[in-house]
């Protein structure tokens, strides 16, 4: 494309946007968002809308938006960080602590006291002044909080992964006094027929055994990862793949011992193939979903202020992920990380519930999948961004950063505290799955990214050759062929060169 034409595409995609955004100003005075009988108020708007989107639409390529945006610029008391009044309501804090408060005779309870009060102005400092994220909905200031969970939850895994295991189990006792007693497992095997004709009272009573409050949690935890992921393929298949993995290890624990309609018909099917349809259905929505902000107190109506504080907990905008990994080698070798991440995460809630002695039920579990739900989509983003757009964003993330160090660190707690279950040799046939997939993924990878590049480049060049004349045989006007000269012969005929100049 020569520079006049992009300049006219350039103009043509401004102009287009601005079409569209004072199409999304007109549906708000239609809606009772914007005031119309005000005419400075509408040129206000009219003039907010053309800057934004002007700069929105030469952004486009940085920022990767999919969708258009429209924002007055509206920055209340809501929106700023406050910085000076969490200052002096921690001052007034610690100054009570000190001078009010008699402190009391108790080590144990102390000790607790001060960790907590630690992390809590820890947290405040981070919420107002750590770096903000690729996420501004509902706050800032909420991403930021769960960074700084995230660095604390960090620091706890790695206090916990330098501790004996006995010191270490016994640890967890000061956080919940049920805690640092052995499990019993529960195998979720056994008799596995669906309809058993030997219990007349209730011959489903297999199928609604298995009915517990971990299928609702399944369908959750599925839907808020297709949100995260927004791929249906890759969703399936760590869907898929760790049912295998259940598979294999349920020699190693045996919660992983399921029945095969369990596995497939519940899990895949049920659970997780119906949170992943409904996860796709809402990403097409937000997809859709117009983007058009405003200050609360500038809408009229209080139907359009209830609205507007509803659509305050959706996405400020929508980015389209599109992870195509069969594109070039980097994006590859990207996915198959993310995807084993994913799989070693998933791994890590039930080894870690089996070396730190912790129930099923326990709150700390679900304190854990509440973390990894609030931290997992901004990781996600900042890994998208990396992959997509490396040198805009020349280093990964600091949330993806933090997530990869926690996955790995819970895997090394699990390795140390319990090695002899860890390291369990799978059965046989077993290993020969794994080593058939690693070997079809790697011969495939072989063959995608240097065998068949080395045929199609080795293919093109000999068209070229064969497709363009040299100029050895085109003849002149007295008969006689023409003999190339020096340059012609390195750099081919002078038809070429000035193509290839032009």
């Amino acid at each position: 494309m020569t520079k006049p034409e992009s300049k006219k595409s350039g103009m043509a995609a401004i102009s287009s946007t601005g079409k569209c955004a004072a199409s999304a100003a007109a549906a708000q005075v239609n809606n009772g968002l914007v005031e119309p009988d005000c005419p400075d108020h509408s040129t206000h708007i009219r003039a907010n809308v053309m800057k934004q989107t002007s700069r929105e639409s030469m952004n486009w390529r940085n920022t990767g938006v999919d969708c258009e945006v429209y924002d007055d610029g509206t920055n209340t008391f809501f929106w700023r960080a406050h910085t000076v009044t969490v200052l002096f309501i921690l001052t007034c804090a610690l100054v009570y602590v000190t001078l009010l408060e008699e402190t009391p005779q108790d080590t144990a309870y102390n000790t607790k006291r001060g960790i907590v009060a630690s992390i809590l102005v820890f947290l405040c400092f981070g919420v107002t002044q750590a770096k903000d994220g690729p996420f501004t909905r509902p706050h800032p200031a909420y991403w930021r909080f769960w960074l700084c969970v995230t660095v604390v939850y960090e620091l706890f895994l790695i206090f916990i992964l330098f501790q004996t295991v006995h010191d270490g189990r016994q640890f967890m006792k000061y956080i919940d006094p049920k805690l640092g007693v052995p499990l019993p497992e529960r195998d979720y095997g056994g008799n596995c027929l669906m309809y058993d004709p030997g219990n007349t009272t209730d011959p489903f009573h297999n199928i609604w055994d298995k009915m517990d409050g971990f299928v609702p949690a399944h369908f959750l935890g599925w839907y808020i990862k297709t949100l995260m992921i927004r791929d249906w393929w890759m969703c399936m298949i760590i869907s898929v793949m760790f049912e295998f993995l259940e598979y294999s290890l349920e020699h190693q624990l045996p919660n992983f011992s399921e029945c095969w309609w369990d596995h497939w018909i519940m899990d895949v099917l049920l659970c997780n193939g119906l949170g992943i349809y409904c996860g796709m259905k809402t990403l097409g929505w937000l997809s859709m979903k117009p983007y058009q902000w405003q200050g609360l107190w500038n809408i009229p109506t209080y139907k359009g202020k209830i609205k507007r504080i509803a659509f305050q907990f959706t996405p400020y905008s929508w980015v389209k992920f599109e992870w195509k990994p069969a594109s070039n080698l980097r994006r590859w070798l990207a996915v198959l990380g993310i995807i084993f991440m994913f799989l070693l995460a998933e791994l890590n809630t039930f080894y870690l519930k089996c070396v730190l002695w912790m129930p099923p039920e326990h709150y700390l579990v679900l304190l854990r999948l509440v973390f990894f739900v609030n931290v997992g989509g901004v990781a996600m983003r900042e890994i998208y961004d990396f992959m997509d757009d490396p040198k805009f964003h020349k280093k990964l993330g600091q949330q993806a950063w933090l997530v990869a160090a926690i996955t790995v660190t819970e895997f090394l707690i699990v390795v140390k505290y319990d090695p002899n279950t860890i390291m369990l040799p799978l059965p046989f046939f077993i290993t020969q799955c794994w080593f058939l997939g690693i070997l079809l993924i790697f011969t495939w990878t072989l063959w995608r990214f240097f065998i068949r590049d080395i045929t199609l480049r080795y293919k093109e060049t000999r068209r070229r050759n064969q497709e363009v004349p040299t100029d050895r045989e085109r003849p002149l006007g007295n008969g006689n062929t023409a003999t190339p000269s020096g340059r012609s012969k390195l750099n081919g005929s002078s038809e070429t060169v000035r193509l290839r100049k032009s």
